[in-house]
């Protein structure tokens, strides 16, 4: 696993640099359009984009100080690669505030590169060129920042403070501690001692990470990712994990017990869903899942 992240990594920015085609749209009629790929922000200012976009763009109103240390400080030494999901609520919200801070900062927008991810659950935030292999790209919007070629912090899904706020720390005393941050040492755990490693520091994660964790849905969409990517192993231990760090959640065993089913190990699945319906007796939904599991 980690020889292929560094495969990436080397792989970065030519990648990039390549021709694409630019703010490729996804249309049908059974669903709201939404774009793929490569974009800018003409893109966003498209017919089916525009109203949200330029809603919170003009809404915002950036820290006129920060912006001005923005300046100074150097922003433009960095690059920045940002991914979004035009169908994702808090892309809706969040991006156009970032666009607003970049260019008030007078940030040079060359060099800042987004991608659109896939909603499509054989794609879940995927692109078709596979922009985001390799970058643990779990939740949307997701800004990484770049200097030298390195990734030196991200944004991600929301800012901690502020957009100008958090990007000021970044490129300053650089102390920046991201959201989901069980996530971030999970995914550097797998990057450097691969799954038996990760394996064997669960304990050690559930005690540290016990009662800090804002949600089960940080390790579910995580173990949706890694499933997607067909890391199958990797996110049944993240599911494992998130039954132990919420087990009066039913939904964890859901999880669990679904990609256990989906992978082969109905038995597996049929003892999780057992276990969690002795916890959770009256929970129609355990108990649906567990007759379907047994049906299949």
């Amino acid at each position: 696993m980690k020889q292929i992240i560094i495969a990436f990594t080397i792989l970065y920015i030519p990648i990039l640099s390549s021709a694409q085609t630019l703010n490729h749209e996804i249309t049908n009629d059974e669903e709201t359009p939404f774009l793929l790929g490569k974009i800018d922000k003409k893109g966003l200012e498209g017919e089916h984009y525009k109203t949200w976009f330029s809603a919170n763009y003009n809404a915002y109103d950036p820290n006129t100080n920060t912006i001005k240390i923005l300046k100074e400080k150097g922003l433009n030494n960095y690059n920045i690669l940002l991914f979004l999901g035009t169908w994702c609520g808090d892309s809706k919200k969040e991006v156009p505030r970032l666009f607003k801070v970049l260019e008030d900062s007078n940030f040079r927008m060359d060099q800042l590169t987004v991608i659109a991810l896939s909603r499509k659950r054989n794609m879940y935030k995927q692109s078709p060129e596979h922009y985001e292999a390799g970058l643990n790209i779990h939740r949307v919007p997701t800004a990484i920042f770049y200097k030298d070629g390195k990734e030196v912090n991200r944004i991600v899904e929301h800012p901690i403070d502020s957009y100008e706020k958090d990007i000021e720390n970044i490129i300053t005393k650089n102390t920046y501690k991201p959201n989901y941050q069980i996530v971030s040492e999970i995914n550097d755990i797998l990057k450097n001692e691969g799954l038996n490693g990760l394996q064997k520091k669960t304990k050690k994660l559930l005690k540290r990470y016990d009662g800090k964790v804002s949600s089960m849905f940080e390790l579910n969409t995580y173990g949706r990712i890694l499933y997607g990517i067909g890391e199958i192993e990797e996110a049944l231990t993240v599911f494992r994990l998130n039954t132990k760090l919420f087990s009066d959640q039913p939904r964890t065993y859901m999880s669990l017990a679904n990609t256990l089913g989906i992978s082969g190990n109905k038995d597996k699945a049929i003892k999780t869903l057992t276990k969690a319906i002795k916890l959770h007796p009256d929970n129609q939904d355990l108990i649906e899942n567990l007759n379907r599991i047994k049906s299949n």
